[in-house]
């Protein structure tokens, strides 16, 4: 189905961008069946070599798609749905937002209330395929609902939630990612500090990352579980997590979550 699906990205930025380049890589996704847009869509110029179609024409996008995915700020979305609506096919085209805190009904205030709409949230890893993108939706049929999992299940992976979980989705998906690559960060200082170069400290934690979290996905346990095969007693190990326990490591980042779904609840 998404071989023939013409895709329009509105408001191509960074998490379009990202989606787009996971897109490229499909072989059975034409680039000449995608449209971006921007206002300035200067830096998009490099896709356009690639086939896509680059313009600041939202309508003409809008008219030509089949899936129209919405990438600008959640402030922007009635703007872009009043500017595309007189060319919107209600029976037909699919509309997918990805703003944070714009609800379906805020949308339907807009277009038509038969209008088929889904919410998405996925992350910036869209661009090397390794996305987790939570979405929701109404109006949908079931073939509609599969097309939609098949695009986002090319740029990682697609768990379908209820809508009243979707800004918690974007605090531990999208937010999420910022925060594991802190850790990442302040873990590689802490390499550079016991005396590693830069590089190989960057080279370590990586590895360590990923491996832990491929840990995670194909044994399918619980982190303690495999906490609990490398602290040994009297070991370095636990050592270790008990003095960032001590400095509030894991409150911390409880409170970090928890700070930004109420920054999206406020907004």
């Amino acid at each position: 189905m998404l071989r023939d699906t013409k895709i329009a990205i509105i408001g191509c930025g960074n998490l379009g961008g990202s989606i787009l380049n996971g897109l490229l890589q499909l072989t059975e996704i034409s680039a000449d069946h995608i449209h971006v847009t921007k206002r300035n869509p200067k830096n998009l110029l490099p896709f356009q070599d690639k086939g896509v179609r680059v313009h600041s024409d939202n309508v003409i996008a809008a008219t030509d798609a089949d899936l129209i995915i919405l990438g600008v700020k959640p402030f922007n979305v009635t703007s872009i749905l009043q500017e595309i609506k007189p060319v919107l096919n209600p029976q037909k085209q699919i509309i997918v937002s990805l703003a944070t805190g714009i609800t379906l009904e805020e949308m339907y205030q807009v277009v038509d209330p038969n209008t088929i709409i889904f919410r998405a949230m996925p992350n910036i890893a869209a661009d090397i395929q390794e996305s987790v993108t939570c979405v929701c939706g109404k109006n949908f049929r079931p073939e509609q609902e599969i097309l939609i999992k098949e695009l986002f299940d090319s740029i990682g992976t697609t768990i379908t939630i209820d809508e009243n979980l979707m800004e918690a989705a974007t605090v531990l998906g999208a937010c999420g990612i910022a925060y594991v690559l802190r850790f990442m960060r302040a873990m590689i200082q802490g390499g550079i500090q016991i005396g590693f170069d830069a590089k190989t400290a960057s080279q370590i934690v990586n590895q360590t990352v990923k491996g832990a979290a491929e840990l995670m996905i194909q044994k399918n346990i619980h982190p303690e579980e495999a906490i609990d095969k490398v602290t040994t007693p009297k070991g370095c190990t636990i050592v270790g997590l008990n003095e960032m326990e001590h400095q509030g490591f894991s409150a911390a980042m409880v409170r970090g979550v928890l700070a930004s779904y109420q920054k999206i609840e406020k907004t």
